[in-house]
């Protein structure tokens, strides 16, 4: 009897052997194409908001095409890689910004190459006097009081992961020290130049 049991654990323990790699596989196929089917849809959703369509300013049109998605291979997108798809993608935009801004200062992150290979000149520092460029977190609630008043009508500030907290965005967008903001689904980018017509834009990124 004792012998019988034995057989059967083996054999159990031979089947999941056997199926858990396959089944493994399948979740991960499955994970991967349903993740692809989600930035379809939500490229489709917003595809009436492509490359600055329908803007009337020139200078919020000039943004979107040429910063937001421009699509120049820059010599430094060669180093610049990542495994994560949503951080490179993020990175890069976030190369093109810090091109765009020439910030001299800027908080340390996770991005910082990317940033300091859209601006040599920019240093790292713990403490900003006044914002330049900035980046912070949907739910950074704390962060972005605390920038505000560093902001001035050249600041530039982007929130990620808007997607996350939609009722925050609204929030932020509506605020009455806030400029132009444009909504890029995975990020927001917000100005502060109050002598501009305040509008906001949804943008196919």
């Amino acid at each position: 009897m004792q012998n019988y049991k034995i057989k059967v654990k083996l054999r159990w323990e031979i089947q999941i052997y056997l199926v858990s790699p396959f089944a493994f596989c399948l979740d991960i196929c499955i994970f991967a194409w349903m993740n692809q089917m989600k930035r379809w849809i939500i490229w489709l959703s917003r595809i009436h908001h492509c490359r600055g369509f329908g803007i009337q300013s020139p200078t919020d049109y000039a943004f979107v095409r040429y910063v937001v998605n421009e699509r120049w291979p820059y010599y430094a997108y060669a180093r610049l890689t990542s495994d994560d798809w949503l951080k490179q993608k993020l990175g890069r935009l976030y190369f093109r910004l810090a091109n765009y801004r020439q910030p001299a200062a800027m908080l340390p992150d996770s991005y910082q190459a990317y940033w300091q290979a859209g601006c040599k000149r920019v240093r790292f520092v713990n403490e900003l006097s006044t914002v330049e460029l900035a980046r912070l977190e949907i739910e950074d609630t704390d962060g972005y009081e605390r920038m505000l008043p560093k902001c001035h009508e050249g600041s530039v500030m982007v929130v990620e992961g808007i997607c996350r907290d939609p009722q925050r965005w609204r929030a932020i967008v509506q605020d009455e020290r806030v400029g132009v903001t444009f909504d890029l689904y995975y990020c927001g980018i917000i100005f502060f130049d109050n002598k501009r017509y305040k509008q906001h834009y949804i943008i196919n990124f």
